[in-house]
């Protein structure tokens, strides 16, 4: 059967990029996301697919129902499931959005299966139950799940909801449990050196300056042959604590003596930052984080989209290869 595909909350298409990867029959006939950015670095690379610019509360059933998608790819805001965010669940009018997608569900009589992701704490939440009860309401069977990259073989954490649905009216495969799945239920493969991704030649701007450099203690440093690395968020290089892990060609034992001499100094002093500048540490360049997300080889950034933007856009989507095999489990 080759399925006809909405993506909601499209962003920059790591849904389409794991849809292709894939190898699934079907298309992505339309994507929607109201981010401007977004929907450029999404054109740049599926120029094809038919790509709406604005609020999905304003996308209609008859919309909807006219385009005779039967699946839906969605990653909704992950905010109000977040310490940042505060935790304010369907308080929160991030939520919105994805509230009218569960209200009006029902009358969306072609969708058959359904793949949404969601931040972990996503479990918790009352928009969850709702969410929930409604694919029970609308006949759907369900799984959910609590995965990490590095469960499948990529040098990653980033540990995410996800929820699989398929309508009763087509046979599932799939031997669903009724409690949330932490273990992928796909054969992972053996974790790659950071190496495999690295670029030959990185522009001075990604290098750490003095602003940085004086939270060393807190950075969280990858080599060459590290086969892992931290979750990259929407905020890396602009804060430092928990967004990210940075890079040195230095070897581990010399990156160990230099933080040894450089904690003789006060934390932040001009002689700290002097020591901890041997380590040429730098961030890893938006291609790179790509890499490490899984997005394919020749997925571009426009020209003209700034560093800031990039991390943002990239830091807001998903991990291409989780994706990829959980629809695998979902069209099995």
């Amino acid at each position: 059967m080759k399925h006809k595909i909405l993506e909601l909350y499209s962003g920059i298409g790591g849904m389409h990029c794991a849809w292709k990867d894939s190898g699934l029959e079907g298309d992505i006939v339309a994507a929607i996301d109201i981010n401007t950015v977004a929907n450029e670095v999404y054109r740049e690379n599926f120029p094809d697919t038919y790509l709406i610019t604005k609020n999905i509360q304003s996308l209609t059933v008859s919309e909807i129902n006219k385009l005779e998608v039967d699946t839906i790819l969605m990653s909704p805001p992950c905010q109000p499931f977040t310490r940042n965010g505060k935790y304010l669940d369907d308080s929160d009018p991030r939520t919105n959005s994805f509230l009218y997608i569960i209200s009006i569900l029902k009358e969306l009589v072609n969708i058959e299966n359904i793949l949404m992701e969601n931040v972990k704490g996503f479990e918790c939440s009352t928009v969850r139950n709702l969410f929930i009860d409604k694919l029970k309401e609308c006949n759907f069977d369900y799984q959910e799940f609590l995965l990490c990259p590095s469960q499948i073989g990529v040098p990653n954490s980033r540990l995410r909801y996800y929820c699989l649905g398929r309508r009763k009216s087509s046979k599932w495969h799939y031997e669903r449990k009724e409690e949330i799945i932490s273990e992928p239920p796909f054969e992972a493969t053996s974790l790659f050196p950071l190496r495999d991704i690295l670029e030959k030649t990185v522009l001075e701007v990604y290098y750490l300056n003095d602003k940085v450099l004086k939270w060393g203690k807190v950075l969280d440093i990858c080599y060459k042959d590290s086969r892992r690395s931290c979750c990259f968020t929407k905020a890396y290089s602009h804060y430092v604590d928990g967004t990210g892990s940075v890079f040195t060609e230095m070897s581990p034992e010399f990156v160990k003596n230099c933080y040894s001499e450089a904690n003789k100094f006060d934390i932040g002093s001009d002689e700290y930052i002097a020591k901890l500048k041997e380590l040429k540490l730098r961030f890893f360049t938006p291609k790179e984080v790509l890499a490490i997300m899984m997005f394919p080889k020749d997925y571009v950034i426009p020209d003209g989209t700034t560093m800031k933007q990039s991390y943002r856009l990239i830091g807001n989507s998903v991990n291409v290869k989780v994706i990829t095999e959980l629809l695998k489990v979902l069209f099995m």
